[in-house]
């Protein structure tokens, strides 16, 4: 069978073995079921300059080099109509009409009307049988051949969202290029919507049997109307010519048409190809037979229906050559993303269908120029065309060529920002890796392993997969035996776990196992559920593992047991799924079962291995909380219950680690459950613990209270027993022992003599705090008694009269732990205890006074809003150790806050936070601005005063600090407008809403800026003056009646200065041209501050520019990007260059090799403008517009100028108000097709 030729430029269309008998060269006839073939010039609406007839040529120059003539020249090539073939003898009966059916009431209309069009509503139905839909088609069609085919363009026409009609007058007396422009014409729909865009239920399933019809009519038409050079080649036609319209519905809907019949098409190919061969292996063995035995009448049948497949199979080629190169390679890189995607989508099942003619170099270099595009939709569908094609081995050698000139841009796809088209991209290497040997080098497997560790759980899992391909399963592959695979070995899974040690040590790309545990679960989770391979490794005497390795085993196991338990990704990996099929749920509580029977046993073993080394303690003792513990119960291990408990105690007495001390009153606290029949044995177990932590800290604390002195080793073993207890009291209640009183004298020594060491002081302030906590938890119910409360209120306060003196320690370490503490009393005891018909709790209720409000300020300042250089000491340098710094700061700020918005301290307190805003935004940004939004819902008008308090705050300062001359040149100024921009941005865009707080605000700075006057006789300005400026920021927000009335004030105010005539105050001037009526409230911006850039499009047209008045302006600055108009352009303007062109990712050099030269997609001028630099005019087009010259407006858009509005703006408008702008600027693209830079 002769190869289906590609639309390389090297290949000419004579050579294509269906040139001579291509059904769209040979003439259909003249006569009144004659339509001329369309071409790529047949443009709906004519260009300023024909640049589009430029454009087909050009196209077909780079296409069929050599010719002499476009694609239009081979098409007009219509001189006789072609006598149909002979049908095969398989062709099946085509079934009779039935009666009242929808084609016999079509058949019988008169001729001057249109064809029926409920073929369309049909499909859009979809509720019969396309089958039996297309079957009624031809049963009409074999009736009345013009009737049937226009129906047919119709359908297609209306698919396109056109209500126009080809009616009989036109299809007799029109071509191709004049239907197609009179229906564009007709096309002023009110919505840019269209059948396969549109939303809403009726149209969600149309495209699905769009594509169906198209394959059905294909399928049903390939034994008889498929040859007939009628019907097909005047389809192929019609689609080709609507394909290079410029109005987005007819290019997208005849594209996916086009795409869809070239796909039946490659079907029907396959099939002759097929029978083809049978054919040919029949008339061999007969041909092969004695001569008594052949048979001539056999051979001559034979003969004759090889010549008619041959025949039929070079027209099938001719049609999908056709298709090929008038409709896919121009629309392979349209403008639209959807366009792009459809023609990817379909070569890429060619080649899988039909791999013996599309999968060559030829085609797939379309596919690999096309991975740089800037969509995702369009990649993606590009990696999962090449996942069908590397997945089957048989095909990877026709692959070499395309993998060696590709492989460095698939590689790079792993850290594409769209995660779908990475994780494609992984799974794609995959394959590679498994059926392509040594394609991937080690260079390009080390850029894939860290991703592993991605937050992703997609793409983690994908790049665990390719990590166990290529690491693992060499060395671990099993054996199968028959079908069953049979259990691994031992000495498998040891080799399996040693390599993954190995790689997560060596690597030292990550310091967390849960993490790689989880991206291996789902290709691994058998291996990494072998928990006894583990233990045994963990427990061997004579292993060699280091003490890196056996932490790192240890978490492992620990993640393991973990995974198989919950079933959920570790912390902060993000994944879609929301929960668990049954199948899953019952494999999760099987696994928990067979994990705790395996480790309930081994875990007092492994806690007495490795008791004194506590990395590895604490996540042992973390197995707890993933054991079913009933287990204890239902199979008798209580006597591995009696070693755990020893083994918990001897924990505990050995480490004072917070991590270690922590894990283990967890674990206690988790057997301590009431329900358990071995409660009483656990209760009694931490009895014993407790009195013996109990009675060392009373032997201790007399023994520092009576004596001056205290050596290390005295003063480490009391805070050591203080930790302990501290950590057993936050998960136990230990009430009864009374640790209240002891603690308390210990600090009150503390604050008096100053003698005890920070080591004690600090366990010993969360002793007392849980003490309260634990005593509040025993008075909510409402049997406490007043004395109670009275009691419980008289420690609090005493205890955070304690944290207040401690707020002056210093250590800092104290100074920040009395800080959280006393914030988180003062939270709980605050007024909100009472809510919820809890007013018994009305004793407990504290406020603060204010030198306590006032010192907590003082903190913040201190050790909050400190600069960036005070944190240039020593060690403190280190990133982690500079990670850690921040959070804590974050946290004590947070606690601050809070403390603010729940009413504990004043509000007004909150101007010591607001005022540093901008200029801490980085480290603390967020939680300032959702205190300021929180406190803005509280009492908006509050808010307002509190925010102009601040600006009034760094005004004071910076004028005490630097004098009244020059003031508003200082870079401090200069960062105050900042602050003040900001603060203006948070009010949003609910102008009416904000209108009184605004002008409540404007008022109080202009009074604040006249508050002192200067010396009588003096020319001077009055030293706040300079605040006008700061307030002018705030204008933009203010109604155009509320300006003439602040100017109206500021004028009455004025009347009190004194003033040189002549020469008024750089200020007042500023502010006064804020409030000017010619600004527009959008854009207004003082006088002496830069406003925000433009960046301005050179466009050949700038009519709509001149007449946007500032209203409009406005609406475009809100809205930021305004509604896709119903048509955009997408016209060739090479003439007139644009600027702003973007340098694209492609780089040919690669590409051009792959082609031997070859220009890569032609000579157009074509060029595509960054999507972020434009934005659609606002264009409302009435459906009444009949004019031609409103109805070409649809198509020729001009370009506006953009405004872009800077970081603040968007960070406070929110991006995801805002429409996408690819979505928005590529529409006004002078090209329907983009450049081979645009990828």
């Amino acid at each position: 069978m002769p190869t289906l030729r590609s639309s390389s430029p090297q290949l000419h269309s004579s050579s294509s073995p269906s040139s001579g008998s291509s059904p769209l060269r040979r003439a259909v006839g003249p006569g009144p079921r004659s339509l001329s073939a369309s071409s790529s010039s047949s443009v709906a609406v004519p260009c300023d300059d024909g640049d589009s007839d430029q454009t087909s040529e050009r196209d077909s120059e780079s296409l069929s080099a050599g010719e002499g003539s476009d694609f239009e020249d081979n098409l007009r090539r219509n001189v006789k109509k072609r006598a149909a073939k002979r049908p095969l003898k398989t062709t099946p009966v085509a079934k009779r009409p039935k009666k009242g059916s929808r084609m016999v009431r079509a058949y019988g209309q008169k001729e001057s009307e249109p064809p029926a069009s409920d073929l369309f509503d049909a499909v859009k139905a979809a509720k019969s049988d396309m089958q039996s839909l297309v079957d009624e088609w031809l049963d009409s069609y074999k009736q009345d051949q013009d009737a049937g085919f226009l129906e047919l363009v119709n359908f297609f026409i209306r698919s396109c969202g056109c209500k126009g009609t080809v009616t009989p007058e036109m299809f007799k007396k029109m071509s191709n290029s004049e239907i197609i422009q009179h229906l564009t014409e007709q096309f002023n729909e009110d919505s840019g919507d269209y059948p396969l865009t549109a939303p809403g239920p009726s149209w969600k399933k149309f495209q699905g049997s769009f594509c169906e019809f198209v394959r059905t009519l294909v399928c049903r038409c390939q034994y008889s109307l498929l040859y007939d050079g009628f019907p097909m080649d005047n389809l192929i036609s019609l689609l080709t010519g609507l394909s290079d319209s410029q109005v987005r519905a007819f290019r997208h809907t005849s594209t996916l048409a086009a795409m869809k019949l070239m796909t039946s098409l490659v079907r029907v190919a396959l099939q002759l190809s097929l029978h083809k061969d049978n054919n040919q292996r029949q008339y061999e063995a007969e041909r092969n037979k004695g001569p008594g035995q052949r048979a001539p009448e056999r051979l001559e049948s034979l003969l004759e229906k090889h010549k008619e497949l041959q025949e039929h199979q070079e027209e099938i080629e001719g049609m999908m050559n056709v298709l090929f190169r008038g409709v896919f390679v121009h629309r392979y890189r349209d403008v639209l993303p959807e366009i792009r995607a459809i023609c990817i989508e379909e070569i890429g099942s060619w080649m899988q269908s039909y791999s013996t003619s599309f999968l060559t170099d030829s085609y797939l270099k379309y596919i690999g120029w096309t991975l740089h595009d800037k969509h995702r939709e369009v990649r993606l569908k590009c990696l999962k065309a090449l996942k069908g094609l590397y997945g089957n081995r048989d095909w990877t050698a026709r692959l070499e060529l395309f993998t060696s000139r590709f492989k460095d841009r698939l590689v790079s796809m792993v850290m594409d920002r769209e995660y779908d088209v990475a994780v494609e991209a992984v799974r794609l290497l995959t394959l590679i890796l498994k059926n392509m040997e040594g394609v991937l080098t080690e260079a390009d497997c080390e850029s894939i392993y860290p991703v592993v560790y991605a937050s992703n759980r997609a793409l983690a899992s994908a790049v665990g997969e390719f990590l166990y391909w290529k690491l693992f399963y060499p060395e671990c592959e099993t054996r199968t035996v028959g079908e069953r695979e049979r259990r691994r070995s031992p000495r498998s899974q040891r080799t399996f776990f040693h390599l993954l040690l190995s790689f997560f040590v060596e690597s030292e790309l990550h310091y967390h196992a849960a993490y790689l545990v989880d991206s291996l679960w789902d290709c691994a989770g058998p291996q990494l559920k072998d928990w006894e391979s583990l233990t045994s490794l963990l427990l061997e005497k004579d292993q060699d593992l280091g003490d890196v390795q056996e932490s790192t085993l240890t978490e492992i196991l620990v993640s393991s047991v973990r995974q198989a338990s919950e079933g959920h990704p570790p912390v902060g990996r993000v994944t879609g799924r929301k929960g668990l099929t049954p199948k899953e749920r019952k494999m999760q509580a099987d696994d928990k079962v067979k994990l705790t029977e395996h480790l309930i046993p081994l875990l007092p073993q492994l806690l007495a291995k490795f008791s004194a080394d506590a990395e590895k303690v604490a996540p042992l003792l973390q197995l707890l909380n993933y054991f079913d513990l009933n287990i204890y119960c239902t199979r008798r291990l209580e006597k591995h219950l009696e070693l755990l408990l020893q083994q918990l105690q001897e924990v505990v007495v050995k480490h004072a680690e917070p991590a270690v001390l922590e894990a283990a009153a967890h674990a206690l606290y988790l057997l301590c459950n009431p329900e358990f029949t071995f409660f009483s044995r656990v209760d009694f177990a931490r009895s014993q613990l407790v009195d013996l932590l109990t009675d060392r800290f009373q032997q201790e604390l007399e023994e520092l209270l009576q004596s001056s002195f205290l050596d290390e080793d005295e003063v480490y073993s009391l805070a050591a027993t203080l930790k302990r207890l501290s950590a057993f009291y936050n998960a136990h209640d230990l009430t009864r022992w009374e640790l209240y009183e002891p603690c308390y004298r210990l600090l009150q020594k503390a604050v008096d003599t100053g003698e005890v060491p920070h080591q004690v002081i600090l366990p010993a302030l969360t002793l007392v705090y849980f003490s309260i906590l634990w005593t509040l938890t025993h008075v909510s119910g409402s049997g406490a008694s007043q004395k109670q409360l009275l009691s419980l209120k008289g420690r609090m306060v005493a205890f955070c009269e304690l944290c207040q003196n401690c707020l002056s320690d210093v250590d800092p370490e104290i100074q920040e732990q009395a800080f959280v503490l006393l914030s988180d009393l003062l939270l709980i005891f605050g007024p909100q205890m009472i809510a919820g018909g809890r007013e018994f709790l009305r004793p407990l209720v504290f406020i603060p006074e204010a030198t306590l409000q006032s010192e907590l300020a003082s903190f913040l300042m201190d050790h909050v809003f400190i600069q960036p250089g005070g944190l240039g000491s020593g060690h403190s340098q280190e990133d982690h150790l500079q990670i850690e710094q921040l959070h804590q700061r974050r946290r004590l700020l947070a606690g601050f806050c809070k403390l603010l918005l729940y009413g504990v301290l004043e509000m007004d307190a909150a101007s010591d936070v607001f005022k540093h805003y901008n200029k801490f935004y980085n480290d603390y940004g967020d939680i300032i601005k959702e205190t300021l939004t929180r406190a803005r819902q509280i009492d908006r008008s509050h808010c307002s005063r509190i925010l102009l308090l601040s600006l009034k705050q760094l005004y004071t300062e910076l004028l005490q600090e630097q004098g009244p001359q020059g003031l508003n040149e200082l870079p401090a100024f200069m960062e105050m407008r900042d602050l003040a921009r900001r603060f203006a941005l948070s009010f949003g865009p609910q102008q009416l809403q904000n209108r009184d707080l605004v002008v409540m605000l404007h008022k109080e700075g202009i009074r604040f800026s006249l508050s002192e006057l200067p010396p009588a006789g003096s020319s001077s300005q009055p030293p706040n003056l300079a605040f006008l400026e700061l307030l002018s920021e705030f204008s933009p927000r203010l109604f155009h009646q509320d300006k003439q009335l602040l100017l109206a004030y500021l004028e009455k105010c004025l009347q009190r200065v004194s003033q040189a005539p002549g020469r008024p105050w750089g200020p007042v001037t500023t502010y006064c041209q804020s409030l000017s009526p010619v600004e527009s409230t959008a854009e207004a911006s003082p006088q002496g501050y830069p406003r925000s850039k433009k960046r301005r499009i050179e466009g050949p047209s700038r009519r709509h520019r001149e007449g946007i008045s500032a209203s409009q302006e406005e609406s475009l600055q809100l809205n930021s990007i305004p509604p896709t108009p119903t048509l955009t352009s997408t016209a060739v303007k090479s003439r007139q260059p644009l600027g702003g062109l973007e340098e694209m990712e492609e780089g040919g050099g690669s590409e051009l090799a792959f082609t031997q030269g070859q220009p890569l997609l032609g000579a157009q001028r074509l060029r595509s403008l960054s999507p972020q630099h434009f934005q659609t005019p606002l264009n409302s087009l009435g459906p009444g517009l009949g004019n031609r010259l409103t109805r070409l407006s649809l198509m020729e858009e001009d370009e506006e100028e953009l405004e872009i509005q800077d970081d603040s703006s968007e960070e406070w408008q929110g991006t995801g108000k805002q429409s996408s702008a690819s979505e928005h600027g590529l529409d006004l693209l002078d090209s329907t097709e983009l450049n081979a830079e645009d990828f």
